[in-house]
């Protein structure tokens, strides 16, 4: 029996709430992510996209490609809200909901004795009654090919990719289009003439595995339409951590110090609230000219205190060297075991 997985995804989702709170901002470019130059964006409207502003933009490129752009600060609280009443409407369909974050997921149907054009056209009109929002909902056998129908007609899209679809379908795509492929390897492929999912098909699957190892097997498979991944219910959380872009470029690391020192503190309080402890810190940073870096340190024992997670960030941050000043700041913690408490025997 084939499986049934629905992909669903929240078109432009900040920006959505924002405009649907104030409804004098339908229609116009919203740009989610701060009024500071110093942000990025989080999202924006499709107004706003059309100027060629997108997720994870400077704030102060945005403002200069949309210069008539709406800049809004971030309400997490509110779209959390939001998120929790959509949620809502996923668990009513099936227990089998595996969130990607706040406003995707996928949901396994195969068990659910309903057509799923009907299950998906309940949930869009459930969702749009009582949230006032569009959502985009993809409809195939497994997981790549339903992520990959949600983004084919967005905003408010509906798209079904059935077997007999594939391959062909895919051919057309770029190949950044296929799941597993960032930025490093679509330019790998590129730069051997690569550009397609056709281009891609027609490589043997020895030159897959040349170029990507044991992973190239999964990419060949994926592109003639198999990917054996399940919906998971509940997705183990691989890493807690925060960062900031600072008030001013700086290359003194007494002044990155109180952040990391911050950060420690709301690292240390989640791990305490969901009873964890991890071993591996990781420094991130991003150069005044955009260019991110990541320097790791995996300790031999467990930590959870906000002082020994700032003491272990601070040694890595003393043993790194600045090329440039630093635009961005991170810290984050990772090789996570639960905190077990053992009752001592009275004997």
């Amino acid at each position: 029996m084939d499986k049934v997985i629905m992909h669903v995804d929240m078109d432009a989702f900040f920006a959505s709430v924002e405009m649907v709170d104030n409804k004098k901002l339908k229609g116009k470019p919203v740009i989610v992510g701060g009024i500071f130059e110093r942000g990025v964006v989080s999202t924006c409207s499709y107004e706003a996209r059309v100027f060629g502003v997108k997720s994870a933009m400077p704030i102060y490129m945005a403002k200069a490609k949309c210069p008539n752009g709406i800049f809004l600060p971030v309400r997490y609280d509110r779209y959390k809200e939001i998120s929790n009443k959509i949620f809502d409407v996923f668990h009513e369909i099936t227990p089998f909901v595996e969130p990607l974050s706040i406003d995707e997921a996928y949901l396994d149907l195969t068990h659910v004795n309903k057509n799923p054009l009907d299950i998906a056209s309940f949930i869009k009109n459930k969702i749009k009654k009582e949230t006032g929002l569009n959502i985009s909902v993809g409809l195939s056998y497994n997981k790549f090919l339903a992520k990959l129908a949600s983004d084919w007609n967005k905003p408010n899209g509906l798209k079904v990719i059935q077997k007999s679809d594939v391959p062909e379908i895919l051919f057309p795509l770029s190949v950044d289009k296929v799941y597993g492929l960032g930025k490093k390897s679509v330019k790998k492929l590129n730069d051997i003439g690569i550009f397609t999912v056709k281009e891609l098909y027609d490589l043997p699957l020895i030159m897959l595995l040349d170029f990507f190892g044991k992973f190239g097997l999964e990419i060949y498979e994926r592109i003639r339409g198999i990917d054996k991944r399940e919906v998971t219910i509940f997705r183990e959380r691989k890493s807690i951590g925060k960062e900031t872009t600072l008030s001013n470029d700086t290359d003194d690391k007494n002044d990155i110090k109180p952040y990391i020192k911050s950060f420690s503190k709301s690292i240390s309080d989640i791990m305490k609230s969901k009873n964890l402890r991890g071993k591996n810190i990781t420094i991130k940073i991003k150069t005044a000219s955009f260019v991110n870096h990541t320097k790791s340190k995996t300790l031999s024992y467990y930590i959870c205190t906000e002082d020994d997670i700032y003491k272990e960030a601070c040694n890595i941050l003393d043993n790194l060297e600045f090329q440039e000043k630093i635009r961005l700041i991170g810290v984050s913690i990772s090789s996570f075991k639960e905190e077990t408490v053992e009752q001592m025997s009275l004997f």
